[in-house]
Protein backbone atom coordinates (compact mmCIF):
# COMPACT_ATOMS: atom_id res chain seq x y z
CA UNK A 1 0.00 0.00 0.00
CA UNK A 2 1.38 3.42 -1.26
CA UNK A 3 1.93 6.35 1.89
CA UNK A 4 -0.85 8.07 -0.37
CA UNK A 5 -3.32 5.38 0.49
CA UNK A 6 -2.10 4.17 3.79
CA UNK A 7 -3.19 8.19 4.75
CA UNK A 8 -6.36 7.93 3.11
CA UNK A 9 -7.20 4.29 4.96
CA UNK A 10 -6.79 6.16 8.13
CA UNK A 11 -9.49 8.83 6.95
CA UNK A 12 -12.95 9.35 8.04
CA UNK A 13 -15.46 11.53 6.15
CA UNK A 14 -16.32 14.67 7.27
CA UNK A 15 -18.42 14.56 10.71
CA UNK A 16 -17.93 10.82 11.45
CA UNK A 17 -15.35 9.63 13.95
CA UNK A 18 -14.40 6.73 16.14
CA UNK A 19 -14.88 6.45 20.04
CA UNK A 20 -11.91 5.32 21.90
CA UNK A 21 -11.78 3.76 25.25
CA UNK A 22 -12.98 4.85 27.45
CA UNK A 23 -15.30 6.90 25.93
CA UNK A 24 -17.01 3.93 23.83
CA UNK A 25 -17.71 2.17 27.26
CA UNK A 26 -19.08 5.82 28.68
CA UNK A 27 -21.24 6.00 25.71
CA UNK A 28 -22.54 2.23 26.10
CA UNK A 29 -22.97 2.91 30.07
CA UNK A 30 -24.62 6.12 29.70
CA UNK A 31 -27.05 4.73 27.30
CA UNK A 32 -27.96 1.94 29.67
CA UNK A 33 -28.23 3.92 32.38
CA UNK A 34 -31.23 5.77 30.47
CA UNK A 35 -32.84 2.90 29.16
CA UNK A 36 -32.87 1.35 32.29
CA UNK A 37 -34.38 4.08 33.93
CA UNK A 38 -37.29 4.32 31.44
CA UNK A 39 -38.04 0.50 31.82
CA UNK A 40 -38.19 0.83 35.61
CA UNK A 41 -41.81 3.19 34.57
CA UNK A 42 -42.69 0.28 32.00
CA UNK A 43 -41.34 1.24 28.78
CA UNK A 44 -39.93 -1.37 26.51
CA UNK A 45 -37.28 -1.47 24.22
CA UNK A 46 -37.58 -1.69 20.68
CA UNK A 47 -34.94 -1.95 18.04
CA UNK A 48 -35.28 -0.14 14.16
CA UNK A 49 -33.30 -0.43 11.76
CA UNK A 50 -30.65 1.73 10.84
CA UNK A 51 -31.96 1.77 7.45
CA UNK A 52 -35.28 1.93 5.69
CA UNK A 53 -37.23 2.28 2.14
CA UNK A 54 -36.96 6.40 1.51
CA UNK A 55 -40.47 6.40 0.69
CA UNK A 56 -41.29 4.63 4.13
CA UNK A 57 -39.53 6.79 6.23
CA UNK A 58 -40.51 10.02 4.59
CA UNK A 59 -43.87 9.12 4.92
CA UNK A 60 -43.61 9.24 8.93
CA UNK A 61 -40.67 11.44 8.99
CA UNK A 62 -41.63 15.04 10.13
CA UNK A 63 -38.24 16.38 11.78
CA UNK A 64 -36.34 16.59 8.87
CA UNK A 65 -37.40 17.14 5.02
CA UNK A 66 -36.60 14.63 2.45
CA UNK A 67 -33.69 16.59 0.93
CA UNK A 68 -31.79 16.27 4.46
CA UNK A 69 -31.48 12.01 3.89
CA UNK A 70 -28.72 10.07 3.35
CA UNK A 71 -29.50 8.02 0.85
CA UNK A 72 -28.35 4.60 -0.63
CA UNK A 73 -29.30 2.21 -3.76
CA UNK A 74 -29.94 -1.29 -1.71
CA UNK A 75 -28.38 -3.64 -4.20
CA UNK A 76 -31.02 -6.37 -3.77
CA UNK A 77 -33.86 -4.80 -4.54
CA UNK A 78 -32.89 -1.43 -6.09
CA UNK A 79 -34.88 0.66 -4.22
CA UNK A 80 -33.86 3.58 -2.80
CA UNK A 81 -32.86 3.40 1.01
CA UNK A 82 -32.95 6.18 3.67
CA UNK A 83 -30.55 6.46 6.39
CA UNK A 84 -32.26 7.49 9.58
CA UNK A 85 -31.74 11.26 10.78
CA UNK A 86 -34.24 10.25 13.40
CA UNK A 87 -35.08 7.40 15.24
CA UNK A 88 -39.03 8.90 16.29
CA UNK A 89 -40.57 8.14 12.88
CA UNK A 90 -39.76 4.60 13.16
CA UNK A 91 -40.97 3.94 16.96
CA UNK A 92 -43.96 5.30 15.61
CA UNK A 93 -44.33 3.21 12.06
CA UNK A 94 -43.69 0.08 15.02
CA UNK A 95 -46.54 1.43 16.69
CA UNK A 96 -48.97 2.16 13.83
CA UNK A 97 -47.97 -1.46 12.25
CA UNK A 98 -46.26 -3.97 14.53
CA UNK A 99 -47.99 -3.20 17.18
CA UNK A 100 -51.06 -1.91 15.75
CA UNK A 101 -53.22 -3.78 18.18
CA UNK A 102 -50.99 -3.58 21.65
CA UNK A 103 -52.75 -1.78 24.44
CA UNK A 104 -52.83 1.78 24.47
CA UNK A 105 -51.26 3.62 25.83
CA UNK A 106 -48.05 1.81 24.46
CA UNK A 107 -44.33 2.99 25.90
CA UNK A 108 -41.41 2.53 23.91
CA UNK A 109 -37.98 3.38 24.30
CA UNK A 110 -34.76 2.96 22.01
CA UNK A 111 -31.30 3.95 21.68
CA UNK A 112 -28.83 3.64 18.93
CA UNK A 113 -27.16 6.15 16.19
CA UNK A 114 -28.73 8.34 13.86
CA UNK A 115 -27.01 10.02 10.77
CA UNK A 116 -27.34 13.63 9.59
CA UNK A 117 -26.85 14.57 5.88
CA UNK A 118 -25.11 17.93 7.08
CA UNK A 119 -23.89 19.04 10.66
CA UNK A 120 -24.22 22.46 11.81
CA UNK A 121 -21.74 25.02 14.20
CA UNK A 122 -22.95 23.66 17.25
CA UNK A 123 -22.81 20.21 16.35
CA UNK A 124 -19.82 19.20 13.62
CA UNK A 125 -20.68 15.56 14.07
CA UNK A 126 -22.81 14.21 11.80
CA UNK A 127 -23.34 10.58 13.48
CA UNK A 128 -25.09 10.97 17.03
CA UNK A 129 -26.30 8.77 19.48
CA UNK A 130 -30.57 8.94 20.27
CA UNK A 131 -31.54 7.70 23.06
CA UNK A 132 -35.63 8.12 24.30
CA UNK A 133 -39.23 7.40 24.77
CA UNK A 134 -42.03 7.42 23.39
CA UNK A 135 -46.23 7.11 24.92
CA UNK A 136 -48.58 6.50 22.23
CA UNK A 137 -52.03 6.95 22.03
CA UNK A 138 -52.41 9.69 23.92
CA UNK A 139 -51.29 13.56 24.72
CA UNK A 140 -53.23 14.02 27.91
CA UNK A 141 -51.56 16.08 30.52
CA UNK A 142 -51.06 13.45 32.68
CA UNK A 143 -48.83 11.87 29.65
CA UNK A 144 -46.90 15.01 29.56
CA UNK A 145 -46.23 14.80 33.30
CA UNK A 146 -44.82 11.30 33.10
CA UNK A 147 -42.24 12.09 29.99
CA UNK A 148 -40.87 15.35 31.72
CA UNK A 149 -40.40 13.62 34.59
CA UNK A 150 -39.06 10.36 33.46
CA UNK A 151 -36.69 12.43 30.94
CA UNK A 152 -35.31 14.18 34.25
CA UNK A 153 -35.04 11.19 36.15
CA UNK A 154 -32.89 9.26 33.24
CA UNK A 155 -30.69 12.32 33.53
CA UNK A 156 -30.09 12.62 36.84
CA UNK A 157 -29.41 8.54 36.81
CA UNK A 158 -26.34 9.16 34.12
CA UNK A 159 -25.11 12.05 37.06
CA UNK A 160 -26.44 15.13 34.99
CA UNK A 161 -26.58 18.27 37.12
CA UNK A 162 -27.96 21.91 36.83
CA UNK A 163 -30.72 20.52 34.34
CA UNK A 164 -32.64 23.34 32.77
CA UNK A 165 -35.98 22.37 31.20
CA UNK A 166 -38.04 24.88 28.48
CA UNK A 167 -41.25 24.80 27.90
CA UNK A 168 -42.94 26.58 24.75
CA UNK A 169 -46.87 26.20 22.97
CA UNK A 170 -46.26 25.01 19.31
CA UNK A 171 -49.56 25.83 18.40
CA UNK A 172 -49.94 29.05 20.47
CA UNK A 173 -49.70 31.33 17.22
CA UNK A 174 -52.30 29.29 15.10
CA UNK A 175 -54.56 29.38 18.50
CA UNK A 176 -54.33 33.27 18.94
CA UNK A 177 -54.56 33.65 14.91
CA UNK A 178 -57.65 31.66 15.06
CA UNK A 179 -59.82 33.55 17.75
CA UNK A 180 -58.75 36.50 19.37
CA UNK A 181 -55.89 37.80 17.56
CA UNK A 182 -56.86 37.20 14.13
CA UNK A 183 -54.05 36.65 11.15
CA UNK A 184 -54.14 35.62 7.50
CA UNK A 185 -52.38 32.41 6.73
CA UNK A 186 -48.85 34.56 5.00
CA UNK A 187 -49.10 37.07 8.24
CA UNK A 188 -49.21 34.26 10.65
CA UNK A 189 -46.31 33.05 8.96
CA UNK A 190 -44.36 36.01 9.06
CA UNK A 191 -45.44 36.83 12.55
CA UNK A 192 -43.96 33.25 13.18
CA UNK A 193 -40.60 34.03 12.02
CA UNK A 194 -40.27 37.68 13.99
CA UNK A 195 -41.51 35.77 17.45
CA UNK A 196 -39.07 33.41 16.60
CA UNK A 197 -36.16 36.04 16.13
CA UNK A 198 -38.23 38.20 18.96
CA UNK A 199 -37.59 40.92 16.57
CA UNK A 200 -39.79 43.87 17.89
CA UNK A 201 -39.64 46.18 15.11
CA UNK A 202 -40.27 43.60 12.30
CA UNK A 203 -43.50 42.88 14.31
CA UNK A 204 -44.63 46.47 14.22
CA UNK A 205 -43.45 47.14 10.32
CA UNK A 206 -45.58 43.64 9.60
CA UNK A 207 -48.74 46.22 10.81
CA UNK A 208 -51.05 46.16 13.40
CA UNK A 209 -52.54 42.66 13.49
CA UNK A 210 -48.87 41.40 13.43
CA UNK A 211 -48.03 44.30 17.03
CA UNK A 212 -50.48 42.95 18.79
CA UNK A 213 -48.13 39.75 19.16
CA UNK A 214 -45.44 41.95 20.81
CA UNK A 215 -46.44 40.78 24.77
CA UNK A 216 -45.96 37.57 23.39
CA UNK A 217 -41.93 38.45 23.06
CA UNK A 218 -41.54 39.70 26.73
CA UNK A 219 -43.46 35.84 27.92
CA UNK A 220 -40.41 34.35 28.03
CA UNK A 221 -37.97 33.58 30.90
CA UNK A 222 -38.30 32.17 34.37
CA UNK A 223 -40.89 29.92 34.25
CA UNK A 224 -43.27 31.57 37.11
CA UNK A 225 -42.93 35.36 35.84
CA UNK A 226 -43.50 34.17 32.03
CA UNK A 227 -46.63 32.73 32.85
CA UNK A 228 -47.78 35.79 34.69
CA UNK A 229 -47.32 37.26 31.11
CA UNK A 230 -48.63 35.14 29.53
CA UNK A 231 -52.24 35.01 31.79
CA UNK A 232 -51.94 38.63 31.21
CA UNK A 233 -52.11 38.58 27.78
CA UNK A 234 -54.88 36.05 27.94
CA UNK A 235 -57.05 38.21 29.98
CA UNK A 236 -56.49 40.96 27.84
CA UNK A 237 -58.04 39.57 24.99
CA UNK A 238 -61.36 38.85 27.28
CA UNK A 239 -61.74 35.02 25.18
CA UNK A 240 -59.86 33.12 27.59
CA UNK A 241 -58.39 31.34 24.06
CA UNK A 242 -55.52 30.06 25.85
CA UNK A 243 -56.41 29.43 29.46
CA UNK A 244 -56.38 25.26 28.90
CA UNK A 245 -53.01 25.31 27.61
CA UNK A 246 -52.03 27.81 30.22
CA UNK A 247 -53.49 25.37 33.36
CA UNK A 248 -51.57 22.43 31.21
CA UNK A 249 -48.31 24.59 31.65
CA UNK A 250 -48.88 24.47 35.93
CA UNK A 251 -49.88 21.33 35.81
CA UNK A 252 -46.86 20.23 34.28
CA UNK A 253 -44.35 22.15 35.99
CA UNK A 254 -46.27 21.26 39.68
CA UNK A 255 -44.40 17.75 40.04
CA UNK A 256 -41.17 18.94 38.93
CA UNK A 257 -38.25 18.78 41.48
CA UNK A 258 -37.31 22.14 43.26
CA UNK A 259 -33.47 21.26 41.65
CA UNK A 260 -34.28 21.81 37.93
CA UNK A 261 -35.00 25.40 36.37
CA UNK A 262 -38.29 26.24 34.80
CA UNK A 263 -38.23 28.85 31.85
CA UNK A 264 -41.08 29.02 29.18
CA UNK A 265 -40.46 30.28 25.19
CA UNK A 266 -44.55 30.09 24.67
CA UNK A 267 -44.04 31.16 20.68
CA UNK A 268 -40.37 28.98 20.48
CA UNK A 269 -40.82 26.97 17.20
CA UNK A 270 -37.36 25.97 15.71
CA UNK A 271 -37.29 22.37 16.01
CA UNK A 272 -41.19 21.87 16.93
CA UNK A 273 -42.26 22.19 13.92
CA UNK A 274 -44.13 18.72 14.00
CA UNK A 275 -45.42 19.44 17.46
CA UNK A 276 -48.47 19.62 18.33
CA UNK A 277 -49.71 21.98 21.70
CA UNK A 278 -46.44 21.05 23.98
CA UNK A 279 -42.95 20.96 23.19
CA UNK A 280 -39.30 20.92 25.73
CA UNK A 281 -36.25 21.36 25.40
CA UNK A 282 -33.36 19.82 27.74
CA UNK A 283 -30.70 21.73 29.16
CA UNK A 284 -27.47 21.39 30.93
CA UNK A 285 -25.06 23.88 32.99
CA UNK A 286 -21.81 23.76 31.11
CA UNK A 287 -23.32 23.19 27.36
CA UNK A 288 -24.02 24.75 24.75
CA UNK A 289 -27.11 24.18 23.28
CA UNK A 290 -29.81 21.73 23.99
CA UNK A 291 -29.32 17.98 24.78
CA UNK A 292 -32.39 17.03 24.34
CA UNK A 293 -35.97 17.79 23.32
CA UNK A 294 -39.27 16.33 23.44
CA UNK A 295 -42.99 17.40 23.53
CA UNK A 296 -46.72 16.25 21.82
CA UNK A 297 -47.87 15.20 18.23
CA UNK A 298 -49.48 12.63 16.25
CA UNK A 299 -48.42 9.08 14.49
CA UNK A 300 -50.10 8.24 10.79
CA UNK A 301 -51.94 4.81 11.53
CA UNK A 302 -53.06 2.94 8.86
CA UNK A 303 -55.57 4.12 6.56
CA UNK A 304 -54.72 7.75 6.81
CA UNK A 305 -56.12 8.59 10.69
CA UNK A 306 -53.94 10.42 13.61
CA UNK A 307 -52.63 9.03 17.09
CA UNK A 308 -51.75 11.12 19.48
CA UNK A 309 -48.32 10.83 21.20
CA UNK A 310 -45.82 12.32 23.12
CA UNK A 311 -42.11 11.56 24.02
CA UNK A 312 -38.58 12.60 24.17
CA UNK A 313 -35.12 12.32 23.06
CA UNK A 314 -31.84 12.93 24.59
CA UNK A 315 -28.95 13.06 21.60
CA UNK A 316 -25.95 13.04 24.94
CA UNK A 317 -22.81 13.03 22.91
CA UNK A 318 -21.63 16.19 24.52
CA UNK A 319 -21.92 14.36 28.18
CA UNK A 320 -19.85 12.05 26.57
CA UNK A 321 -17.19 13.80 25.25
CA UNK A 322 -17.63 15.63 28.79
CA UNK A 323 -16.92 12.54 31.06
CA UNK A 324 -20.29 11.08 31.83
CA UNK A 325 -21.12 7.64 31.61
CA UNK A 326 -17.34 6.46 33.01
CA UNK A 327 -17.39 4.37 35.45
CA UNK A 328 -14.14 3.42 38.00
CA UNK A 329 -12.63 0.44 37.45
CA UNK A 330 -10.26 -1.97 38.65
CA UNK A 331 -8.01 -3.53 36.40
CA UNK A 332 -5.92 -6.49 37.65
CA UNK A 333 -2.73 -8.13 35.95
CA UNK A 334 -2.85 -11.81 35.80
CA UNK A 335 0.88 -13.06 35.82
CA UNK A 336 1.76 -15.94 33.79
CA UNK A 337 0.83 -19.28 35.49
CA UNK A 338 -1.38 -16.79 37.69
CA UNK A 339 -3.91 -18.83 39.72
CA UNK A 340 -7.00 -19.19 37.45
CA UNK A 341 -9.78 -19.96 40.30
CA UNK A 342 -8.73 -17.11 42.27
CA UNK A 343 -8.46 -14.68 39.18
CA UNK A 344 -12.54 -15.91 38.59
CA UNK A 345 -13.40 -15.38 42.21
CA UNK A 346 -12.15 -11.33 41.88
CA UNK A 347 -13.78 -10.90 38.76
CA UNK A 348 -17.23 -11.47 40.34
CA UNK A 349 -16.26 -9.00 42.94
CA UNK A 350 -16.20 -6.65 39.65
CA UNK A 351 -12.09 -6.53 38.95
CA UNK A 352 -11.28 -6.31 35.42
CA UNK A 353 -8.25 -8.65 35.05
CA UNK A 354 -5.83 -8.87 32.23
CA UNK A 355 -4.06 -11.56 31.59
CA UNK A 356 -0.19 -12.01 30.28
CA UNK A 357 0.21 -13.71 27.15
CA UNK A 358 4.16 -14.24 27.55
CA UNK A 359 6.63 -13.50 29.81
CA UNK A 360 7.30 -9.73 28.07
CA UNK A 361 3.94 -8.51 29.12
CA UNK A 362 3.95 -5.32 31.45
CA UNK A 363 0.55 -5.11 33.62
CA UNK A 364 1.43 -1.32 34.28
CA UNK A 365 1.36 -0.41 30.57
CA UNK A 366 -1.15 -2.19 29.46
CA UNK A 367 -3.50 0.10 32.11
CA UNK A 368 -3.70 -1.82 35.39
CA UNK A 369 -3.02 -0.54 38.71
CA UNK A 370 -3.06 -3.77 40.94
CA UNK A 371 -1.19 -7.34 40.11
CA UNK A 372 -2.24 -10.87 41.37
CA UNK A 373 0.53 -12.59 43.54
CA UNK A 374 -0.17 -16.08 44.11
CA UNK A 375 -3.59 -15.76 45.93
CA UNK A 376 -2.86 -11.46 47.19
CA UNK A 377 -4.16 -8.90 45.10
CA UNK A 378 -1.05 -6.11 44.98
CA UNK A 379 -1.23 -2.90 43.75
CA UNK A 380 1.37 -1.22 41.57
Amino acid sequence: MTKHNQAIAGLLPEGLSDRLPPAAEASANLARTVLDTVAAHGYARVMPPIAEFEETLTQRLKSAPAKDLLRVVDPVSQRTLALRPDMTAQVGRIAATRLAAAARPLRLSYGGPVLKLRANQLRPERERLQVGAELIGTDSVAAAVEIVNVAIEALQAAGVTGITIDFTLPDLIDTLAAGPMPLGDDAREQVRVELDAKDAGALVALGEGAAAYLPLIEAAGPFHAAMEKLEAIDAATGQGAIASRIAALRAIAKPVGWDITLTLDPTERHGFEYQSWFGFSIFAEGFVGEIGRGGCYTILRSGGSEEPAVGFSLFPDPLIDAGFGQLPTKRLFLPLGHDAERAKALRTEGWRTIAALSDRDDGAALGCDHWLDGRDVRSY
